[in-house]
């Protein structure tokens, strides 16, 4: 099925495996099994997977903040492995979330509440100290949305996550030396302390583009390089003070832009 939406043409296909993937303008943006959504399938997602699991056991619910919908697949993920959670997704395109209720829906009573706005103008109504886990998934054109890795985002983040909540961020990155999730790392370990980087070796070392998940926290995350190693492909597992190193955090007064991935990284 296809539809144009706000963000572009947006197109829904069942893959060999039962599947369902959702493109816009033919990049990649969600894979969503319906009859099993604790299946992650992108390898990103597992490894968000992996730290929500970490968060808190399966079947206690918990309160999650989605900064980026698309099909919802993380959110279908707690919901299933986690009943009666609480779940707010901020997705400023409408057109997007219509689609992907009708074609793939939620199923009832889910506690997944869609809000069309901006992470930015979104995160600014919920309340402090309310939320076990802030996961920042959102790209414009397979880019980072720059407003979203500032260090004004992160005060914000900072400010709704309970005092053993969890920051979630999914990046990508390639470039030579990583300058930007370094600058990121700087800026959420400024906001929160600690946490760990999870990401495959080639990607950190700077040899291919890829994702890149950081994962902050006030208190320590709990270990997971066995999940890691156990993963496939395997990720590693860093301290976010290591990869952040001497970089400085990132601010809205500053003119960047986030890596952008080279065409046909994610499906194109």
């Amino acid at each position: 099925m296809e539809r144009k939406v706000e963000s572009g043409t947006a197109t829904v296909e069942a893959a060999a495996d039962g599947t369902f993937v959702l493109r816009v303008d033919g990049s990649l943006q969600s894979q969503v099994d319906l009859a099993d959504p604790s299946h992650l399938g992108f390898e990103y997602m597992r490894r968000i997977g992996d730290v929500a699991d970490v968060v808190a056991p399966r079947r206690q619910p918990v309160s999650v903040l989605h900064v980026g919908g698309a099909g919802l697949t993380l959110a279908r993920y707690v919901a299933a492995t986690r009943p009666r959670s609480r779940q707010i997704v901020l997705e400023p395109d409408e057109d997007l979330t219509e689609f992907v209720r009708e074609v793939l829906p939620l199923p009832k009573r889910s506690g997944i509440k869609v809000r069309p706005v901006t992470g930015r103008a979104g995160i600014g109504a919920v309340y402090d100290d309310s939320v076990d886990l802030v996961v920042v998934d959102a790209f414009v054109r397979e880019a980072v949305p720059a407003n979203l890795v500032t260090a004004e985002f992160a005060a914000e983040c900072a400010r709704v996550l309970r005092p053993a909540g969890v920051l979630v961020h999914n990046l990508i990155d390639g470039s030579a030396g990583l300058g930007f999730v370094r600058r990121v790392a700087a800026t959420v370990r400024e906001a929160l302390g600690g946490g760990v980087v999870l990401a495959e070796r080639k990607v950190l070392r700077g040899k291919a583009f890829g994702n890149v998940v950081l994962a902050a926290s006030r208190q320590p995350v709990p270990d997971l390089t066995a999940v890691g190693r156990r993963a496939q492909p395997p990720y590693e597992v860093m301290p976010l003070a290591e990869l952040a190193g001497k970089a400085e955090p990132l601010t809205d007064a500053e003119s960047f832009l986030s890596p952008a991935a080279p065409s046909g990284t994610f499906g194109k």
